[in-house]
């Protein structure tokens, strides 16, 4: 199992970045996925999940209606488009699979001006 993240970056308060998440050697297509983030000092929170087929998805508070999580089964590929990013969203963020146990190295997001 396999899962790669990217598209983490310094951005400025008020910005957008969207983050990847290849996935490989499981069932992706039947997995629900997940996008965690750590903060220096916090513990690992979830951020967002979404449901095998994309039709479910769930956030936490305090990104909902700024994020959203999506997904490509086509390309194994899940997704979160971030915006109206402040720097409370700074965090290494990763992707986790609930089927299968495993994280992807994390993605540095950094909000900053």
């Amino acid at each position: 199992v396999q899962l790669v993240e990217s598209g983490g970056g310094l951005v400025q308060p008020g910005g957008s970045l969207r983050l990847s998440c290849a996935a490989s050697g499981f069932t992706f297509s039947s997995s629900a996925m997940s996008w965690y983030r750590q903060a220096p000092g916090k513990e690992r929170e979830r951020v967002a999940r979404i449901s095998s087929n994309g039709g479910s998805t769930n956030y936490a508070s305090s990104v909902k209606g700024r994020f959203t999580i999506s997904r490509d089964n086509a390309k194994n590929t899940v997704y979160l488009q971030m915006s109206s990013l402040n720097s409370e969203d700074t965090a290494v963020y990763y992707c986790y699979s609930p089927a299968t146990g495993y994280w992807g190295q994390g993605t540095q997001v950094t909000v900053s001006s």
